[in-house]
């Protein structure tokens, strides 16, 4: 794979794609951007154009819920055609192919930083394993299912970043980027229960004895404490686990790892003060504190 841009896209349309990128990150990432727009580019752009390209996967599973699930796993095997497509440089705009904007962009990521492209098979994976969604068994199903969403994420981003340490420096980047997927988990408890996925493992539920019917009925019993304890506990050892992958990231760009854990490392926090918040609704840091989490930040990158 070489480093250079695919020749079939014109140089406009590229600054059109990474644009367009810009926008649906500063739009639709609102943990994320906060940390991304401390990077130099060109990984600014790339992390763009990364997120805009896992939003678009994203959009395609949830925003055909109504069609029938045959219809909806096409949608995304073409997707998945239409990327392998774009890293080959044969993708093309025709009114039979109508083209995302987003295609310029995500294949200028892609080459110049070399990810491997089995990456967006496994996230395009994570999606299908979405459609035809089954409660996870056990803690081993759980991270299957973070891995393919969210860890095959942090492989792609610090291929962006640069890093030192090889294999051992990417099973860092894996566990983070799992870390802050159960964070996910955990805040959106009352959201995924009202459209009938619960994320925690049946075994453990079984264990706490907690049931589906009490999760969407807000109910904080004891069990609800320690099944929520549980799951907070493994995140914190992610995180902990992964805490010097920091230290093997290109120094230009550490500073949005630390702003993009900080705030969900936050994130995991204020629900381990009180778990139970959680049944009436996502829990939040204020636009504020992400703004200071993302000064101190890019201070401590300059230091």
């Amino acid at each position: 794979m070489t480093a250079q841009l695919p020749s079939a896209h014109h140089a406009m349309d590229l600054e059109l794609s990474r644009d367009y990128c810009r926008q649906v990150t500063q739009q639709q990432a609102r943990n994320f951007y906060y940390g991304l727009r401390l990077l130099p580019e060109p990984a600014k752009s790339s992390m763009f154009a990364l997120y805009a390209w896992m939003r678009r996967a994203d959009d395609l599973a949830d925003d055909s819920a109504d069609l029938p699930l045959v219809q909806r796993r096409e949608l995304l095997d073409q997707f998945r055609c239409l990327t392998h497509q774009a890293i080959a440089a044969a993708l093309s705009s025709t009114a039979e192919n109508p083209a995302w904007p987003g295609w310029a962009a995500f294949a200028e990521c892609v080459h110049r930083h070399s990810i491997p492209p089995a990456l967006f098979d496994d996230m395009i994976d994570g999606q299908l394993q979405d459609l035809e969604f089954h409660q996870p068994q056990t803690d081993a199903d759980l991270r299957q299912y973070c891995y393919r969403v969210a860890g095959v994420v942090g492989l792609a981003s610090i291929h962006i970043w640069g890093f030192t340490g090889g294999a051992e420096t990417e099973s860092l980047a894996v566990d983070r980027g799992i870390a802050f997927q159960l964070t996910n988990i955990l805040r959106d408890v009352k959201e995924d229960s009202a459209r009938n996925r619960i994320y925690f493992p049946a075994q453990q539920m079984q264990r706490c004895a907690v049931t589906a019917t009490e999760l969407l009925t807000g109910k904080a019993t004891a069990g609800f404490q320690a099944l929520m304890q549980h799951h907070i506990d493994l995140a914190e050892q992610l995180f902990a686990r992964s805490a010097s992958l920091d230290q093997r990231i290109n120094p230009e760009n550490v500073s949005a790892l630390k702003a993009m854990t900080a705030i969900y490392h936050g994130i995991l926090r204020k629900i381990a003060r009180q778990p139970q918040q959680v049944l009436r609704g996502r829990v939040r840091l204020s636009k504020l504190a992400k703004l200071c989490i993302a000064m101190q930040s890019w201070r401590a990158g300059k230091q």
